[in-house]
Order: structure tokens, then sequence, then C-alpha cells
């Protein structure tokens, strides 16, 4: 049986330390393609969100028809991102899979779900996210084409993003405990790339700790979506570096760059600017 949330014991998060999925570098430029295409995207994240379901589940949830979806659905599974399944098993959210979708919960439309047959098997078919830890190549090793696919992933995925925090805010539902359940975090640091890739797979860690079967989920959890996005900020030339340590020596802020950067957005708007450049100028 799985501990309470905060009772001490073999099952919390912070112990765990069940097996986690190697990491698989997705290098095919056909399994990147495939992975692009919008409606598949849409159906992984359904697949995410709500669990198993069927080609017909999929289509009523997406405002798709049968055909398409059990088309995208055999692609996604040629590459490995989805995989049949029991009927209706583990009908909870994935656990950590594909990051696509939107539309009715799985157990709401399995009551009304028409029956999908599988050629010679007289039976439903259906689908799960396949999880994985699948990391992308980076991108000095991603040739242009492969360039322009992950540029058009990434839009998609972001985008997809976006639309579920603002669905999320307009609906503005919760009550309880979840109400206040947003931690948000905005920063900066000063890193190396090495040390930046050392960030993100302890970021990895982190998450596969919290990771843990359905049987062992508690009562009242509920999926988490979770999204890490780290980039360098533009650099800036040498007089502009001059003046942000001015900045700091002035202001005796002594905490970075960062800090003299606020400082010097805390000018008052009619003061001399440390340097002739305009605001609208190109750097």
């Amino acid at each position: 049986m799985a501990q309470e949330p905060g009772t001490p014991g073999p099952e919390t998060p912070t112990e765990r330390t069940s097996a986690t999925p190697a990491p698989v570098e997705l290098s095919d430029l056909a399994a990147l393609k495939a992975l692009a295409q919008p409606r598949r995207q849409r159906m992984l994240q359904h697949l995410t969100l709500h669990g198993p379901a069927t080609s017909a589940t999929l289509a009523r949830a997406l405002g798709l028809n049968t055909g398409s979806t059990s088309y995208h659905l055999r692609e996604l599974a040629r590459y490995g991102f989805v995989e049949e399944t029991e009927a209706g098993a583990g009908t909870g959210a994935g656990a950590g899979a594909g990051e696509t979708g939107t539309g009715a919960g799985v157990a709401k439309a399995a009551e009304e779900r028409r029956p999908e047959r599988a050629p010679g098997h007289g039976r439903e078919r259906w689908w799960r996210a396949v999880p994985g830890d699948r990391r992308f190549p980076p991108r000095s090793r991603q040739s242009a084409e492969m360039r322009h696919v992950m540029d058009e992933l990434n839009h998609h995925a972001y985008a997809a993003d976006l639309e579920l925090f603002e669905q999320l805010q307009r609906g503005s539902a919760e009550s309880g405990p979840w109400a206040d359940a947003f931690p948000y975090s905005r920063g900066t640091i000063r890193l190396t790339p090495a040390e930046l890739g050392a960030f993100f797979e302890e970021y990895i860690a982190l998450l596969n700790r919290y990771k843990r079967p359905e049987a062992e989920t508690p009562t009242g959890a509920r999926t988490v979506l979770t999204r890490f996005l780290a980039f360098p900020a533009p650099l800036i030339d040498a007089d502009a570096d001059a003046d942000a340590a001015a900045v700091d020596a002035d202001s005796g802020a002594g905490a970075g760059v960062d800090a003299g950067a606020e400082v010097a957005l805390a000018r008052p708007a009619n003061a001399a600017p440390v340097h002739n450049r305009k605001e609208t100028e190109p750097s």
C-alpha cells in the first residue's frame, strides 16, 4: 500500500529508488516527422492526460474521424510512441509519456464508445502512450531538414502547452487545495554548458523520483503537467557589459549582472542614459 503524503516510510518520493528508463535519442528523421504531425501531437497529449483510448474515442474527443485517428495511431505505433493495451486498462493519465491532447476523459468517453474491431481479432483496439525518456539530438548535430522538423514540432508543442494553461485559467473552477497549487518560477543562473547539462539531468532525476505505478498513487493525486525550458540570454557587447558593471558598483548591489539589470530598469524614465545607444536601435 502506498504511504499517505508526508508519511515517513520506504514509499516516499524522496527515498524511492525505482528503476528509471534509459534515455533514448530520437535521431531518425522519419520518426521525428511522424511525431511532429500536429494531429498526432494532439492524440499523444490526449493519451498522456486521459489514459488509454480507442481511435473512436480520440476521434470524438478531438473532432476528427475514426479513419484519420486509426491511421495516425498506426504511424505513432510504427515508431514506438504508442502501443496496444488491454481494453480500458490503466484509465488514469499516462506516466510521463507523450505531451499533447485535449478533450473528454476516457472514463466518460468509454461509456459511449462505438466498437472498434481489430481485423481478425473481434475486439476493440485500445492504445496507450508509451512512457520513456526520449531526447532530441543537439542542434549542432541536426541537419537543416531536421532543424526544420524540430522547429515545427516545438512550435506546436509550445502552443499546445499555452492553450492548456489558458484553458485552466479560463475554467478557473478549481477549489480546495488545488486552487493554490500552481508553483511558478522565473529565474536566472550563470552556468557553463556542462553545468546546464548536469542541471537538466538532475531535473529529470527529480521527476523520476516522483513517478510511481497507478497502484501506488495516493488518493487525491492528479496529473500535474511539468515543463522545463532553459535558454542562454542574448550576448551583450563589451560597452553594455561595462555599463552593467558600473551600475553594480554604483548601487553596491554585489549580486552580479542580474541585480545590476534590475537597478538599471528601476532608473527614472527621465534619467540620462548610461550610454549613447537608444533602446530602439539594434545592437
